[in-house]
């Protein structure tokens, strides 16, 4: 079975909206799929897309043949996870909060 990462349309007329699609070759573009492993929104400006990249590298690794516009959406998804670890290791040490106490410390007299 040939296996393909592709989109499948969803939303309204003039108003389209994407799932990021597992799905068998032969079958229809909004057909039968396998799994969904994400979205994309071409009318949202920003970060548009999010789906899980690890399921499509698993996927390619069995063989799955991604769409031009997934292979893109792939390498824009990567190209943020690795920019947003250096951001995350600002937040990773929290400060403690001083002078509250919270209701599971207390003791009932």
């Amino acid at each position: 079975m040939a296996v393909s990462i592709r989109l499948r349309r969803e939303g309204t007329k003039n108003r389209p909206y994407y799932r990021v699609v597992v799905a068998d070759s032969r079958s229809p573009r909004d057909g039968k799929f396998i799994e969904i492993i994400g979205t994309y929104d071409p009318h949202r400006t920003g970060e548009n897309s999010s789906f899980n990249v690890e399921r499509a590298e698993y996927w390619i690794s069995k063989g799955a043949q991604p769409s031009d516009t997934v292979r893109s959406l792939i390498k824009e998804q990567k190209k943020t996870a690795s920019a947003e670890p250096s951001a995350e290791t600002d937040q990773e040490s929290p400060e403690p909060v001083e002078g509250g106490s919270s209701p599971s410390t207390e003791t009932a007299s």
